[in-house]
């Protein structure tokens, strides 16, 4: 599991500051896992593992931040988002039209 939360960390270093992308999109340009993983392998920095990974930039498909136990999480992700010129709808979703990075190699 380690290995893989490896190549999942090195793909979201890959995502430049101010754009966003989803826990599916990370699971198929790593491919060999699910979103869900991405998901624990983003709950786990929270451990201290590789602090220098922006986890900030993964959200979900319906372009909001996916809720956190205790919403610190959430109200952090927002900030640190905010301060990159992410902008959040009145339903607090990012446009991927705007904001989305589709992969190093382009369009989704």
């Amino acid at each position: 599991m380690e290995h893989l939360y490896e190549r999942i960390y090195a793909m979201v270093r890959r995502i430049p500051p101010g754009k966003v992308t989803t826990y599916g999109r990370v699971a198929e340009l790593v491919g060999g896992c699910t979103a869900r993983m991405v998901g624990y392998a983003m709950a786990a920095l929270k451990r201290g593992t590789a602090p220098e990974v922006p986890w900030q930039r993964v959200i979900n498909a319906q372009g909001k931040i996916s809720i956190h136990g205790d919403g610190i999480g959430n109200a952090m992700q927002r900030t640190l988002l905010e301060e990159e010129g992410v902008l959040f709808d009145e339903k607090d979703r990012v446009d991927f039209s705007v904001y989305g990075w589709p992969g190093p190699d382009g369009p989704y």
